[in-house]
């Protein structure tokens, strides 16, 4: 399964808004997950197992807590069973979609 996950405090009482120190612990315990992950601007994307991803994102999550009064969590997850790699196959497949159609 893949599953992109945003986690951030709310009320943490800094005046510029800046989460970048709780997002930080969360992806430091995505990275020491050993799973096929990838982070952007806004989402981390994980790829593994049921058990062992929604162990990462709850352990990102608990990451966070102390940051702020409140934890925000979004997660959205694409569950294709019999298929792995596909954090980078489907962007493999994307590209070779817009090279064919740009021929």
């Amino acid at each position: 399964m893949l599953v992109a996950f945003s986690v951030a405090p709310s009320g943490t009482g800094r005046e510029d808004g800046s989460v970048h120190d709780a997002v930080a612990a969360a992806v430091r315990i995505v990275r020491d997950s050993g799973l096929p992950h990838r982070t952007t601007s806004m989402f981390t994307e994980i790829e593994g197992d049921w058990d062992d991803v929604l162990d990462v994102v709850r352990r990102a999550t608990e990451a966070v807590l102390p940051f702020g009064s409140r934890v925000s969590l979004v997660l959205k997850a694409d569950i294709r069973p019999g298929y792995t790699g596909e954090l980078d196959a489907k962007i493999e497949r994307l590209e070779r979609a817009i090279d064919d159609s740009e021929e």
